[in-house]
């Protein structure tokens, strides 16, 4: 389980240095199930809108791409928070081909909102405070770590079965 921040440079750095090599060794595998958990942060302006975008993008069955779209979109406008806003979310979403209307009826309405809430919720139950927070088999692991640590866990959790 990943507790993220869309606007978050270290989630970014994880989504792109770390969970291609997870998907590839574990998930594609069906060796591991992978859950994305919303944990938008206060001082990041974008993160709950970008947040939204990915659960109106679910109700097209794009989540994935949309989670995607919003990482790589802001990999190519720098480093650190890269700063953006619902018009580029409506842009990013036409460009992997969500129904324009529906999607933006669907962020402009903001109906995720308790759902990404109860996610915050449950995240800070379970004791994240930052991002990204990962939780496998409930062992945290804190912040964006290389795939070594994640595999080590992972490969020790997977030798109980």
């Amino acid at each position: 389980i990943e507790f993220s921040d869309y606007q978050c440079p270290f989630c970014r750095n994880f989504w792109r240095d770390t969970l291609p090599h997870i998907k590839s060794d574990y998930i594609n595998t069906g060796k591991v199930r992978f859950v994305y958990r919303d944990y938008p942060l206060s001082f990041h302006p974008a993160a709950m809108p970008a947040a939204q975008a990915a659960e109106c993008a679910e109700e097209q069955k794009k989540f994935w791409q949309m989670h995607d779209k919003i990482f790589s979109e802001q990999e190519k406008l720098g480093n650190g928070t890269v700063q953006f806003n619902a018009d580029d979310l409506k842009k990013w979403a036409g460009e992997i081909g969500l129904d324009r209307e529906k999607f933006n009826s669907c962020l402009d309405s903001q109906r995720y909102a308790d759902e990404i809430a109860n996610d915050t919720s449950d995240g800070q139950a379970a004791g994240t405070s930052g991002t990204p927070n990962f939780f496998i088999n409930g062992k945290s692991v804190v912040g964006a770590q290389p795939f070594a640590v994640f595999k080590s866990i992972i490969d020790e959790e997977l030798s109980k079965k």
